[in-house]
């Protein structure tokens, strides 16, 4: 619980940096959304800090919410909450991928533009981390815009480098296509 006397400094919490930036927003179908927000997705966050260095990490709190990645980051120490930290303040892309049932899979970049430290949407969350487990804590929500979309799933794959490497491929199954069957 935030008190009166707590001291609270916001990291561009406004809302005008959502939907902003030199990038333009991706809008996902509900199919893609679906995926994302389903309880037996995979998540996987990757991000990176000011030396370039990569941190990934399983995020099962990642969803797709009013046009936007949100995820709630647990600790304040965490390498996830620093790259997060450092991609808001210098408009860094993190890149998201989601591992759905029958292999589904999509990829989603993105800029971090604002994070939650306090206020109703936070205390939601923080009440929620707590049920879930009470040693649990709330760095806070985190809203990623998406800047790019990719479908990953390698039938999907697959055609479109068929489409644009045509001359790709194994020569042996042009030639004598029934020997693998």
């Amino acid at each position: 619980m935030i008190t009166e006397d707590a001291v609270i400094i916001p990291i561009r919490t406004s809302e005008e940096f959502i939907g902003k930036g030199d990038n333009m927003s991706v809008t996902l179908t509900q199919e893609v959304i679906d995926v994302i927000n389903a309880k037996e997705t995979q998540k996987v966050l990757a991000s990176v800090d000011k030396d370039g260095r990569v941190n990934v990490a399983f995020k099962g709190s990642l969803h797709y919410e009013d046009g936007l990645l949100v995820v709630h980051e647990l600790l304040e120490t965490s390498q996830t909450s620093k790259n997060l930290t450092y991609s808001l303040w210098y408009d860094k892309e993190v890149a998201a991928v989601f591992h759905g049932q029958g292999a589904t899979e999509y990829q989603i970049k993105g800029i971090p533009r604002k994070v939650l430290i306090e206020g109703p949407v936070y205390e939601k969350a923080y009440v929620a981390a707590l049920e879930r487990n009470p040693d649990n804590d709330l760095a806070g929500v985190w809203y990623i815009e998406p800047t790019e979309f990719r479908d990953l799933t390698l039938p999907v794959r697959i055609a479109e480098q068929k489409a644009k490497y045509p001359i790709l491929g194994h020569l042996d199954k042009d030639v004598n296509p029934d020997y693998y069957k």
